[in-house]
């Protein structure tokens, strides 16, 4: 009896799951008269840090395991904190701009799919197809389209 040779299925982890993820501070554009002198060089002229680029993740890996793994490959300077209170990393600076530099109400904010979500990115795990936006707001996100504040 000839027997088949029985092909193996792949695995589910063999898979790679892969997400896109993009930096913009376009909204300083508008708001360069706020900026902190010194920090223009660091504001891209078209406001992208990094375009929208696919990147392989793997199963668990949270929103801010991805940010700082593209920022290393491709040499984006990138600082975080652990904050207890929300139990969560924040983002403090990415590309050298950092929360305040333009405005008191500026800072990082980020997106999955077009939802902001109200909790820190080191708590939100990463789903295969996700896209993931960093912005730079100037507005406590009202000018990257996050209204959950007003």
């Amino acid at each position: 009896m000839d027997e088949q040779p029985t092909q193996e299925q792949p695995d589910a982890q063999d898979t790679p799951m892969t997400c896109t993820i993009s930096i913009s501070c376009a909204t300083i554009l508008n708001n360069m008269s706020d900026l902190k002198s010194g920090k223009e060089e660091f504001v891209p002229s078209d406001g992208w840090i990094l375009a929208a680029s696919e990147v392989e993740f793997t199963e668990g890996e949270s929103v801010h395991d991805v940010l700082q793994r593209v920022c290393k490959d491709a040499g984006i300077q990138m600082e975080s904190s652990f904050t207890p209170a929300y139990n969560s990393a924040y983002v403090e600076g990415i590309n050298n701009l950092y929360e305040f530099d333009c405005g008191q109400l500026s800072g990082w904010m980020y997106n999955v799919n077009g939802w902001f979500p109200n909790y820190g990115c080191s708590k939100y795990t990463v789903q295969d197809g996700d896209v993931i936006n960093w912005v730079y707001t100037c507005n406590l996100g009202k000018d990257v389209g996050d209204n959950s504040m007003y």
